[in-house]
């Protein structure tokens, strides 16, 4: 017979066996569900891949140093990214689930205007917060999204005005068919007219359009002075090429293009667009000691070969605005965030950002770059200083902007 003693210990020993591993069970229980949710609704696959997979590497980067500094008010930040595949109203669905179903604090993504409008009455209807980081045609602000990209008066409008000055008032448009080629395009067509200058030809394609020759054939018989650009996605490798094939050179004819970066040069083959003109806020050449720090940082992350670009660095921007706002209300509430947000600046490796409290834009130093052989912008043009959000060009009278917002696909 085992003697009553050692009966007891051993009960005694498999009650603390079974506190301990309570205790743990609570703590990694509590551990996990002080973890503070994020959202990222980026394409993964489909035509807008090779554009935003990138941008959720500089959100991982922007979250892992949150972290590693402490989290959010001593909570670390998990990532759900969901893959929005190239489907404006796919993405929208998932917006949902991540706001209902996941419990995400906040949302950053979205590439193409279509997306963005289609996210827009989601994030509204549960009055939530996202981060959106890519340039687009204005003419909308809401008190749900923060526009970390460029406003029209912070890249289209003054990389129009620039081609105007150097290359003459014959112009060439070519664009995706969707909402922001088609709405900049009457933005630039009312700034052509300010500056007596003309549009040749307006051409819009499906998204993921791949035969450009018939186009590539009319802009060297119309030999404009330039080519605006407002392609997305794969379709751009596909224009310079014909291009390329067609024998027009960026001496002859430049092409500046909205929505072509690094990252895209790098996917395309910068040769296809050597000569050629972009505009942004941000490059990677752009030489500043935050710039710098920003660069390292990333490549030791992911790669030193890899590359960086504006809608990148925006969507880092887009984290460390959050995070800031989040640590500085101490809570989570959606609305103390968005108040803290209303006046917050940040060093950006951009330079100096800060979101302007009635519009819900950055302002942002505009840049217009020349794409070298080796993937990178030699700067050719910047602005003076930061430039207020414009989202309404001034411009335009209030009849056509009305009728610019109610056309817009």
């Amino acid at each position: 017979m085992i003697p009553q003693a050692l009966k007891a210990k051993k009960s005694a020993v498999l009650v603390l066996v079974l506190v301990l591993v309570l205790v743990l069970v609570l703590v990694l229980g509590d551990r996990a569900k002080s973890n503070i949710k994020v959202g990222v609704l980026h394409s993964l696959t489909g035509t807008m891949a090779s554009s935003e997979i990138p941008l959720v590497d500089a959100v991982r980067l922007a979250v892992e140093e949150a972290n590693q500094a402490g989290g959010v008010n001593g909570a670390q930040i998990e990532m759900i990214v969901s893959d929005c595949r190239s489907d404006a109203n796919y993405c929208a669905q998932q917006a949902e689930k991540l706001i209902t179903q996941d419990g995400v604090q906040a949302l950053f993504g979205c590439w193409t205007s279509a997306c963005r409008k289609a996210v827009k009455p989601v994030v509204e209807k549960h009055h939530h917060l996202l981060f959106y980081p890519v340039q687009y045609e204005g003419l909308e602000q809401s008190p749900d999204i923060i526009y970390t990209g460029a406003a029209p008066n912070q890249q289209v409008i003054p990389m129009v005005s620039w081609a105007l000055q150097q290359y003459g008032k014959r112009a060439y448009l070519i664009g995706s068919d969707y909402v922001f080629p088609r709405t900049a395009n009457q933005i630039v067509k009312k700034l052509l007219q300010a500056h007596q200058a003309q549009y040749l030809a307006e051409r819009y394609v499906p998204l993921a359009e791949q035969d450009f020759e018939p186009i590539a054939r009319d802009i060297v018989k119309q030999h404009p002075d330039f080519v605006l650009n407002t392609l997305n996605g794969d379709s751009n490798q596909y224009f310079f090429r014909a291009l390329q094939k067609a024998g027009l050179r960026a001496e002859e004819v430049p092409v500046f293009s909205t929505s072509i970066s690094e990252a895209e040069l790098a996917a395309m083959g910068p040769e296809l667009m050597s000569g050629h003109y972009v505009a942004w806020n941000y490059f990677q050449s752009v030489q500043s000691d935050e710039n710098r720090r920003f660069i390292e940082r990333f490549r030791s992350r992911f790669g030193q070969q890899r590359v960086l670009d504006d809608p990148m660095e925006a969507s880092y921007i887009g984290v460390r605005l959050w995070v800031n706002a989040a640590r500085s209300s101490g809570t989570l509430d959606i609305n103390a965030i968005k108040r803290h947000l209303d006046t917050a600046t940040l060093a950006a490796p951009e330079g100096v950002v800060a979101v302007d409290g009635i519009t819900r834009h950055l302002w942002k130093q505009v840049r217009i770059g020349r794409a070298r052989d080796d993937g990178q912008f030699d700067i050719v043009w910047e602005s003076a200083r930061s430039m207020a959000p414009a989202p309404y060009p001034f411009f335009i009278p209030d009849a056509d902007r009305r009728a610019l917002e109610k056309a817009a696909p």
